[in-house]
């Protein structure tokens, strides 16, 4: 019973923003797992079929994130290089931003390559195995990218709780708070869990129409 209300617990005060130390309570315990790993499914399979409706975010949200947030980065490490060595001045937060900013392009780009299956290929020994086999490791590639996109939806958004109930900021910043930052880790990972959810359609697919299983990708290539 205590699962269920500390799930109840999670639902009820994330809609309605009021965190508190309960609440963290909650989001720490096991309900989280019961709560967050279904919605990571549900979430998989909205942003799957949201990608069929819409091709055009299919192709292009990660690498817009991506390059962005790539330029974004770059432009304040750079100004920041700048001020420091020819005007002897730096704003305190071009050290800190910059980071944060790697962490969703880090993750948005890992999104954009399970979607190419540049992680966990091996396609210089699956080639030689039967279809079946193929298909066998191919839906293996797929449960644990599952499996891993549910541990950090749970444990991100853990952490996105409790730096919000702890009015965490950016180091540097006045009012720039640091869960605007986490909060696109467990985002990121539902939509990385939506790529998983095509990537096994597609398998099925190829498998029962007879066509080739393993395709060569490259890393930050397109389809």
């Amino acid at each position: 019973m205590s699962i269920l209300s500390d799930m109840s617990t999670i639902v009820t005060a994330t809609l309605s923003g009021d965190i508190n130390f309960k609440v963290v309570q909650a989001y720490r315990s096991d309900a989280a797992w019961y709560l967050f790993g279904p919605l990571t499914v549900i979430g998989a399979l909205l942003v799957h079929y949201i990608y069929k409706a819409v091709p055009w975010i299919d192709r292009n949200l990660e690498k817009t994130i991506v390059v962005y947030t790539y330029i974004i980065m770059a432009a304040i490490i750079f100004v920041g290089v700048i001020q420091r060595f020819v005007f002897s001045s730096q704003v305190p937060w071009s050290t800190t931003i910059p980071p944060l900013l790697f962490m969703i392009m880090a993750w948005y780009g890992c999104s954009f390559n399970v979607k190419l299956r540049t992680h966990l290929s091996f396609s210089e020994f699956r080639t030689k195995m039967s279809r079946r086999n193929q298909l066998i490791f191919l839906t293996l590639d797929n449960v644990l990218w599952m499996i891993f996109a549910i541990i950090v939806v749970t444990t991100t958004a853990r952490v996105t709780v409790n730096t919000y109930d702890n009015f965490a900021i950016v180091l540097g910043t006045d009012d720039v708070m640091r869960w605007w930052f986490i909060i696109t880790m467990p985002i990121c990972f539902v939509m990385l869990a939506g790529r998983v959810v095509g990537n096994a359609f597609e398998d099925f697919e190829n498998y029962r129409n007879g066509e080739p299983m393993i395709k060569q990708a490259v890393i930050g290539g397109d389809t």
